[in-house]
């Protein structure tokens, strides 16, 4: 299995290498990729060293599949290359994610659509992973009407200049800003560009692809994104309407047997999720389940996850995973 890594020496592309290494993905040639300015540097993997790859070389090479985790553009202009060079990708960027002739797939919910003709998979935007993964088994049983989503993101999410910001601020160092605002003791409701809606990108796409995840239109979402000075990790709070009634008991139930959650659900002993416990976990943490009391059919939920990991490569990896144990590459 010959695996391409685009964007390896980025801050998800570190993230994608540990994991591989993780999950002992079955490697057994390994191409590791990035712009031109980086072609060259060293990278470890498994206690063997690499030199990094240009693009055009790694096309040439024909590797069964490509994870992507470097922008947009670079997905644009290269996974076309790298799919008619025969290269499944799965791309971490919003390149493809509302493309409707491409999946959009979170493996425990809808990988069993994929097929040998898909040869551009998107993976979806870390915020809605979390959210649609603790929602899935719930949607199937009480059939979601309404949700109302404002998250609480990690500086991570905008890349090592923001998180050196962050540290640059706690230790006092006046340096470059990723933000137009100071992040440290502070809150922007500011995550990626302002539309003409009012809404931001990030706000938009939590609000547009679960839809495509879930295959269904029915419910809508609203959503309010905030950046927080967190190192890493995504905590969000969901209000949603189902169409039908539920039991609490039978809430905490489903999402206990939901695949890659885990309930963290007892205020009695100040247990609830936080970044700090999801850092470095594959899992998406739920807790502070409650009714909420002013509508019918409505709960209240909080979800924290690794944005680096179940949030972006730990769900490239297991989208390749699933290609490679189901032959379809």
């Amino acid at each position: 299995m010959k695996v391409a890594v685009v964007g390896a020496t980025g801050m998800v592309g570190e993230v994608m290498l540990k994991v591989l290494e993780e999950r002992n993905f079955p490697v057994t040639e390994l191409l590791l990729v990035a712009s031109e300015r980086s072609v060259g540097k060293k990278l470890t993997f498994k206690n063997k060293e690499y030199t990094v790859i240009g693009l055009a070389d790694a096309v040439a090479a024909k590797p069964e599949i490509a994870i992507f985790s470097a922008g947009g553009d670079t997905s644009i202009e290269w996974a076309p290359k790298f799919a008619a060079a025969g290269t499944t990708v799965v791309d971490n960027s919003s390149a493809w994610r509302m493309d409707p002739t491409k999946k959009l797939v979170v493996p425990e919910i809808n990988a069993h659509e994929l097929t040998k003709d898909d040869k551009i998979i998107a993976n979806p935007n870390c915020s809605t992973i979390q959210m649609v993964l603790a929602l899935s088994l719930l949607h199937k049983k009480y059939k979601m009407k309404r949700i109302v989503v404002s998250t609480y993101q990690s500086v991570s999410g905008t890349g090592v200049k923001a998180v050196k910001q962050l540290e640059n601020e706690i230790a006092g160092i006046e340096g470059e800003m990723a933000y137009p605002h100071p992040i440290g003791r502070n809150a922007l409701p500011h995550c990626d560009v302002f539309l003409e809606n009012g809404y931001t990108k990030e706000e938009m796409k939590l609000a547009r692809e679960p839809q495509k995840i879930f295959s269904d239109s029915s419910f809508s979402i609203t959503a309010t994104a905030v950046r927080i000075p967190t190192a890493g990790g995504h905590s969000e709070s969901v209000n949603v309407q189902f169409e039908n009634d539920f039991d609490l008991k039978d809430v905490r139930q489903l999402i206990s047997e939901t695949p890659g959650v885990i309930l963290q659900d007892d205020t009695s002993k100040n247990i609830y999720p936080m970044p700090i416990l999801a850092h470095d976990k594959d899992e998406v943490f739920v807790g502070r389940l409650r009714r909420d009391e002013t509508q019918p059919n409505t709960l209240n939920m909080w979800i924290v996850a690794d944005n680096l990991r179940k949030g972006a490569a730990t769900n490239t990896v297991q989208i390749a995973e699933y290609l490679v144990e189901n032959n379809l590459v």
